[in-house]
């Protein structure tokens, strides 16, 4: 693995090590334990797209690990002023250890790790949210024991989640069900990795998707910038809110993930969001985790 750029590109084998090593980080860090795995390492931070949770569990993750972070927004530096990618990547390259890239298209980030010569991880893009979901498998895990015959649910918008909620959630050996309207299906690539197993369905009915699952997964209708699309939206997604009724379909010990912000009242109610704080919210803290790891995987050389 020299780069995190899409689920995609990663086997069954190397998920699970990121998140073995992410379970061992954990523990050391509840316990006290130092890991200086990547002392002296430099870790370029450039985000096109706000962040809150992924800035600063990367930011707090280089530092637990013995490194730095150096911050590049959009707005200040010569990346918002239309210095091409290629280049960009030739020069970081020169100066750190690795780059986490938080942006929109997906290009952007599979030509940095094109023409850079240093790691290249995928903080978010409108195709996939790699980081985002293996915290989630690693919550997941956490939680049930065990990938062997579980079933996750996603229920919303055929985004970036969704679309890497789909890829994870196979390789690991889960049965996959989404639950979207039409007009806001998964990318097709996505669709046609999914259409090798047998254990992928995709309905435009949030109840049977949720029939018997372990896992209830959601993610706000309109992400950051479709605000535009935001009344279209609602329209098309009204029935999709996870509640007490499509709880009721998943399985008795089912809980529920959501990689937050999270709009109350829309794509999930206030109660089913409280009565699962807890596994929402370790969902969020183990960001910090399975990016130290990923860190790890890809930097330590």
């Amino acid at each position: 693995m020299k780069h995190l750029l899409r689920l995609l590109d990663l086997s069954k084998e190397e998920i699970i090590d990121i998140l073995n090593l992410a379970d061992q980080l954990k523990y050391e860090t509840k316990h006290g334990i130092e890991h200086p795995l990547l002392k002296g390492k430099a870790l370029g931070m450039i985000f096109e797209k706000s962040s809150t949770r992924t800035r600063v569990s990367f930011e707090v993750g280089i530092n637990q690990l013995g490194g730095y972070a150096v911050v590049l927004a959009s707005e200040g530096s010569q990346i918002g002023r239309g210095e091409p990618v290629q280049d960009t990547a030739r020069v970081l390259s020169r100066y750190v250890d690795g780059i986490m890239i938080r942006t929109f298209a997906q290009q952007e980030v599979e030509d940095l790790a094109k023409y850079g010569s240093v790691p290249v991880i995928n903080g978010l893009t409108d195709f996939c949210h790699p980081c985002q979901i293996l915290a989630d498998l690693m919550t997941i895990r956490e939680y049930k024991g065990s990938f062997d015959g579980l079933k996750m649910c996603f229920i919303g918008d055929g985004n970036n989640m969704m679309n890497s909620l789909i890829v994870g959630g196979l390789k690991v050996g889960m049965a996959v069900s989404v639950a979207c309207p039409e007009g806001y299906r998964p990318a097709k690539e996505v669709l046609d990795f999914a259409a090798q197993y047998g254990c992928f369905t995709m309905t435009d009915d949030p109840m049977t998707a949720a029939k018997d699952a372990d896992v209830v997964i959601t993610d706000v209708w309109t992400s950051m910038g479709q605000e535009e699309e935001r009344a279209a939206r609602e329209r098309a997604f009204k029935g999709y809110c996870v509640d007490a009724k499509i709880m009721a379909a998943a399985k008795p010990d089912a809980i529920v993930q959501h990689c937050l912000p999270a709009h109350r009242g829309e794509e999930i109610t206030e109660e089913v969001f409280e009565a699962n704080a807890g596994p929402i919210f370790e969902e969020a803290e183990n960001r910090l985790h399975a990016q130290k790891a990923v860190m790890v995987k890809l930097m330590r050389g």
